[in-house]
C-alpha cells in the first residue's frame, strides 16, 4: 500500500488506532495493560498520526520527534522504575502535547473538507475522541500531582491502576452523562470537569453542525 493510499485513508486508521487504546483493556490484564499493552497503542496511534500530519513538514516533525521521545521515556521507565512518577510526568506532557495538536488539524481538515466523505466520518468521530483522551491526560496529571483529587478511584490503588477509571470519568463527562460514581473534588479537578464538559459540548453543537450542514448541502446538490 502506497503513502498515497495510506493519507486516503488516515482517519480510518487513526480512528481504529483510537478505539484500541480504549478499549484494549478489555482482553488483558489491568497490570498488564497499564504497564505494557497501553504504552505500545500509544505509540502506535502517535504512528498513524503521523500520516495526518504528512502534508505539513513542520507538523511532521513535531510528531516523529515526540514519538522517538515517547520511545525514549518508555524505554527509560522500564530501566529505572524508582522515577516512576518523573517519567510520568514527562511521558503525560509528550502525549497531552500530541494529542492537542492532533485534534487541532483533525478538526481543521474536516472543517475545510469540501465534501462529507466516509473518511471524514471517521475524522469527525476522531477528534471527538481525541478530546476525551486530552481530558484524561489533564485529570491523570492532576491526580498523579494532587492525590484524592476524586472521589470514586480505587483506595489505596496506584494511579498506574486507575488509569481505566480516569478514563472512563474523562468520556462520562465529555458526554455529560454524569453518573456520579467517580465525582471530582479539588477546586482544579472540578474546573477541568467544567472546562471538558463544555467542549465536548461545543464540538457537538459547532463541528458536527457543520459536518452535517456540508452533508445536506451536498446531497440536495446532488439530486
Amino acid at each position: 500500500m502506497t503513502f498515497k493510499k495510506l493519507y486516503t485513508y488516515r482517519f480510518e486508521l487513526f480512528f481504529f488506532s483510537l478505539t484500541t487504546i480504549l478499549f484494549g483493556s478489555l482482553f488483558f490484564s489491568e497490570i498488564l495493560y497499564s504497564e505494557v499493552i497501553s504504552h505500545v497503542l500509544f505509540l502506535t496511534n502517535i504512528s498513524s498520526g503521523y500520516i495526518i500530519f504528512s502534508k505539513k513538514p513542520e507538523q511532521s516533525k513535531i510528531s516523529i520527534s515526540l514519538l522517538i521521545l515517547a520511545l525514549i521515556v518508555i524505554i527509560y521507565r522500564f530501566i529505572d522504575n524508582s522515577i516512576s512518577n518523573t517519567t510520568d510526568y514527562i511521558k503525560v506532557s509528550i502525549y497531552f502535547v500530541f494529542y492537542t495538536l492532533i485534534t487541532f488539524e483533525i478538526i481543521r481538515q474536516v472543517w475545510r473538507s469540501k465534501e462529507v466523505t466516509k473518511s471524514v466520518i471517521f475524522g469527525l468521530m476522531s477528534g471527538y475522541v481525541c478530546i476525551g483522551l486530552l481530558g484524561f491526560f489533564v485529570f491523570f496529571s492532576i491526580e498523579l500531582a494532587s492525590p484524592n483529587s476524586f472521589y470514586g478511584l480505587t483506595k489505596g490503588a496506584t494511579i498506574a491502576e486507575n488509569i481505566d477509571s480516569l478514563m472512563y470519568f474523562s468520556y462520562i463527562t465529555l458526554m455529560t452523562i454524569g453518573y456520579g460514581d467517580i465525582t471530582p473534588i479539588s477546586n482544579v479537578a472540578q474546573k477541568a470537569t467544567m472546562l471538558f464538559a463544555m467542549m465536548g459540548q461545543f464540538y457537538l453543537v459547532i463541528v458536527t453542525a457543520v459536518v452535517v450542514e456540508k452533508y445536506i448541502r451536498h446531497s440536495n446538490l446532488k439530486e
